[in-house]
């Protein structure tokens, strides 16, 4: 019997926690690994933020510290070096294989991280096709020649709904798009209106009140910055952090990067890593609203303790 064929649909062995960066997702899912660990049950955690995967990428990806996992078993973190160019396709592998192997032992699977295309990637029925070379090196001379525009406006044209979620500023995205949205055997990277569920799960969407997260998100941007996210970053950049596309671009680490080299000053980059974070916020609570089968959880109010209190609602 399939992992999927043994678990039963009001009793799924995979619990996904969602939502916008600053909800709390990861202090939930310890807080629900542990009722499930209390149960006498298994419960291990399973990464979906894409740039937690990078080793070294701590601070300004709010990583819990190993000594706060709760001895937790924490898989899809601190698997790439910062010069690595994560991959949807080979997450959806891996973090699969994980999870098929935590249910197999009886256990369960916390999925948990706001990475829109990675989550989805797990829990949804998506195919991601493999990277041609030579149409990803012929986009990517376009870019450099002619900017974001052009590739935008062709995507439009080939994938609207792609087009309409993708974040122009970031090329990386916007050329992988438009490289699959232009093979004839593609399947769209955006979510599917009604998409095929991969294997049964309970799935956890996070909000809170808009007013109080813009507030957090900024206060996070300044935290991070005084617990020595530049001096993260200066020791990253001695690792090939600037030769990595993906990691060099990640918030917080790309305005640090302006910081080391003298284009900004800290209180500006503080600034701009809370801007670009409250921006951030706004793409992924719409990516996770198209979630028809969540369970949304208001934590406006909700403190690090009291995310015990909905723990023990989840998991009686």
């Amino acid at each position: 019997m399939s992992g999927a064929d043994a678990d039963r649909v009001d009793d799924p062995a995979l619990i996904a926690v969602v939502g916008a960066t600053g909800t709390g997702k990861s202090d939930l899912a310890i807080a629900i690994a542990d009722r499930f660990r209390a149960h006498g049950r298994n419960a291990e955690i399973v990464n979906a933020d894409a740039m937690q995967f990078y080793r070294g990428m701590d601070i300004g990806t709010a990583k819990v510290p190993p000594g706060e996992r709760h001895g937790i078993p924490h898989h899809q973190l601190d698997v790439l070096d910062v010069t690595d160019e994560a991959s949807v396709a080979a997450y959806q592998r891996d973090a699969r294989a994980t999870i098929d192997g935590i249910v197999a032992d009886g256990g369960v699977a916390v999925l948990v991280g706001g990475s829109g295309l990675y989550v989805s990637a797990v829990l949804h029925d998506l195919d991601f096709p493999g990277t041609d070379p030579e149409l990803r090196a012929a986009l990517e001379r376009e870019h450099a020649e002619h900017g974001s525009g052009v590739l935008l406006a062709r995507l439009r044209e080939l994938d609207p709904a792609a087009a309409a979620a993708i974040d122009a500023r970031n090329p990386r995205r916007l050329i992988r798009a438009v490289e699959i949205a232009s093979r004839s055997d593609r399947v769209t990277p955006s979510l599917p209106s009604a998409p095929r569920a991969w294997r049964p799960a309970r799935v956890l969407h996070l909000r809170r009140d808009r007013a109080q997260l813009v507030a957090s998100l900024h206060d996070r941007a300044s935290t991070m910055f005084r617990a020595g996210l530049v001096d993260e970053v200066a020791a990253l950049r001695e690792r090939g952090l600037e030769q990595g596309r993906t990691a060099r671009a990640a918030i917080g680490y790309a305005q640090a990067l302006e910081v080391l080299r003298g284009d900004a000053t800290l209180p500006d980059a503080v600034e701009a890593t809370a801007v670009a974070t409250r921006k951030y916020a706004r793409r992924q609570v719409s990516w996770f609203k198209r979630y028809g089968e969540a369970e949304d959880l208001d934590v406006t109010g909700v403190d690090r303790p009291g995310l015990a209190t909905v723990a023990r609602r989840i998991v009686p």
